[in-house]
């Protein structure tokens, strides 16, 4: 077709080709040393010192030496005794475990949840304009693995309903591993004090052989009931504490992986970042209000 100069003029030139766009920025996971973080728990640590410091301390108040509550035999009771009652009750893999769980409560692991929130709603515009696939290549540098296995299992799940049950029963199953390593130092704790009389009664039937020595019978007295206080101070100052900080270190790490489970669904659902991140700060809510 002829223009009005003359010129030869293609009928698809009149089609405008827009510009092309540069493709938006990919969400770039947060780092994990901003998001979750290890160190020494500070605080259990204090609880230590104190403990200790209280009991020393008032036994120092008594005016007894501290030499005279170190008895050899007393210890290797109460601590032989324990020792050989936790691995009649508890199977050779799970007190592995509980050991493992006892070492690793020296380390508090801290989550920013505000910044793995905003790690899951980056995803979530992804996933709002390309898709769930979309996201896979950015996996390998997500801040927490069970976000990631979560987000995997997405990708791989068809159902939701099938996605929700395998995410719940995995949650569930860590959960009740924490109680089984909890409950092995309960058993612990609740024998170490009658481990201890036991160290007690076995001092007395010493004591019974020189009975016709009366200091020494006064001072082998003294000596004996050193078990039962060691029976005690273990069960009360290590055993039950450190049961009752796996429990709390548990319930944490649950509310934390519930979270992860609903950023999880709602990245499956493909629902707008917005509502992503209002239902996620219901979890912060949460524990602001504990």
């Amino acid at each position: 077709m002829a223009s009005a100069s003359g010129a030869v003029v293609s009928p698809f030139d009149d089609l405008s080709t827009p510009a092309l766009q540069p493709l938006p920025p990919q969400p770039q996971s947060a780092p994990a040393s901003r998001v979750t973080a290890k160190s020494l728990d500070v605080w259990m640590l204090a609880g230590v010192a104190v403990a200790l410091a209280g009991t020393i301390g008032g036994i120092k108040s008594t005016g007894v030496s501290l030499a005279y509550f170190f008895q050899p035999a007393g210890v290797l009771i109460v601590l032989g005794g324990t020792f050989g009652i936790a691995l009649i009750t508890t199977p050779r893999i799970l007190l592995r475990h509980s050991a493992q769980t006892v070492i690793g409560i020296l380390r508090a692991e801290t989550t920013n949840r505000e910044a793995l929130i905003e790690e899951i709603v980056s995803y979530a515009r992804a996933v709002r304009m390309k898709g769930l696939v979309s996201i896979e290549h950015m996996l390998d540098h997500t801040s927490h693995g069970f976000l990631r296995d979560t987000i995997r299992l997405a990708m791989d799940v068809k159902d939701r309903d099938e996605l929700q049950t395998i995410l719940e029963t995995k949650i569930r199953l860590r959960e009740r591993q924490g109680e089984t390593d909890a409950k092995v130092l309960e058993v612990a704790g609740g024998f170490a004090p009658t481990i201890g009389v036991l160290g007690t009664v076995i001092g007395l039937i010493n004591i019974l052989r020189q009975f016709s020595n009366l200091s020494a019978v006064a001072t082998g007295i003294g000596t004996a009931f050193v078990s039962t206080l060691y029976g005690l101070a273990l069960a009360n100052l290590v055993l039950l504490p450190a049961a009752h900080r796996i429990r709390a270190r548990v319930a944490e790490t649950f509310e934390l992986e519930e979270m992860m489970v609903e950023g999880g669904l709602c990245l499956f659902d493909g629902i707008h970042h917005s509502l992503v991140r209002e239902r996620l700060n219901n979890f912060l809510r949460a524990a602001a209000g504990r």
